[in-house]
């Protein structure tokens, strides 16, 4: 369970990094629909772990292995705006949230 701090930490970190693909980072997700979903924070705040919905699904696998591979740029980014707020700048790692997908299949599904 987290406590109050990480919750305010995962929340800053979520929407700096929304804005950072927004800005700085639009050249890596080329167009695409990236959203920020969740931010998991660890108790010590080294590390964090990125959700993010990719729009549309088929190019989810490419936007997420140029995102890992651009891991540096973001970090370095991230780390200019949290570093009033944070002593060290957490580890990054993203992951695809696939839960737009599972609904969009539901409800194709259903309308079968």
């Amino acid at each position: 369970m987290e406590n109050t701090r990480q919750q305010k930490i995962a929340r800053q970190i979520q929407r700096d990094i929304a804005e950072i693909f927004r800005k700085e980072a639009a050249a890596i997700v080329k167009g695409v629909m990236t959203t920020v979903t969740a931010v998991r924070v660890s108790p010590d705040f080294g590390y964090a772990k990125i959700y993010v919905s990719i729009f549309p699904f088929d190019r989810s696998e490419t936007v997420l292995e140029a995102l890992r591979t651009n891991n540096w740029l973001i970090r370095k980014a991230l780390g200019q705006r949290v570093r009033n707020q944070l002593k060290n700048v957490p580890e990054i790692e993203f992951f695809i949230d696939d839960s737009l997908e599972y609904i969009e299949n539901i409800d194709n599904l259903l309308k079968e």
